[in-house]
């Protein structure tokens, strides 16, 4: 992250820093799983949906899946290094109109922003979609038990999070995942609660879940009030 500072004296969205060739050439077992509950969801709650907008698009896999699923799909990054179709920051998104897209996939993206960024990024993707996955990490380690009931498909998993509840998020520092999250579920001021209601103001919580086979994610599932 640079040390840019804008206008109003917050730290400007940049950015990864990180070795992003490496990590853009990277292959994990978390990406496919991610990129199958992504489309169940969009399938399950905008069935009619024809037009996404990724923003984040990582490895590209999303963009390939929903791509040969035959959906119209738009990426959006403030990185190049990713290929993305439009360059920018979910912030401001002044190329796209009112309700461009049927569906916005924000995955593993919004704790990248500083804090002071967070409501104009949600104000923005509230504008430009009418269904939006917010996919979000969960701070700490997240040992978990399943027990496959054998039976009906029944599963019934377990998780424990454990973390430092003292920590709390830096508004202007990323404090979290080697330097790059500037916050997580679970810390001071973003507990699932407190998240789901920073969602509210914005969106309508259709549904929300701990992805049960990649732990650290948190799922929120919402449709646009604008």
């Amino acid at each position: 992250m640079n040390d840019s500072i804008d206008r109003e004296g917050g730290v400007a969205p940049a950015v990864m820093p990180v070795d992003r060739e490496a990590w853009f050439d990277a292959v994990n077992l978390s990406m496919f799983v991610n990129t199958y509950y992504q489309l169940r969801d969009v399938r399950q709650w905008a069935g009619a949906s024809k037009t996404i907008l990724i923003i984040g698009p990582g490895q590209g896999l999303d963009a390939a899946v929903f791509r040969w699923k035959k959906y119209e799909v738009t990426t959006f990054d403030i990185d190049s290094t990713f290929n993305p179709d439009v360059i920018g920051s979910c912030h401001e998104m002044p190329m796209f109109r009112d309700r461009h897209f049927d569906v916005v996939i924000v995955s593993h993206v919004l704790e990248h922003l500083p804090i002071a960024y967070l409501d104009p990024a949600l104000a923005e993707i509230a504008r430009v979609g009418r269904f939006v996955l917010a996919y979000l990490p969960v701070a700490g380690r997240h040992p978990s038990v399943t027990l496959d009931m054998g039976f009906k498909s029944i599963e019934l998993t377990a998780v424990a999070d454990l973390f430092n509840p003292a920590r709390k998020p830096d508004p202007a520092r990323p404090k979290f995942c080697s330097g790059q999250h500037y916050w997580e579920i679970g810390y001071r001021g973003f507990s699932k609660r407190a998240v789901r209601e920073r969602l509210a103001r914005q969106f309508e919580v259709l549904a929300e879940y701990r992805n049960k086979d990649w732990t650290p994610s948190y799922n929120f599932v919402l449709r646009s009030q604008r």
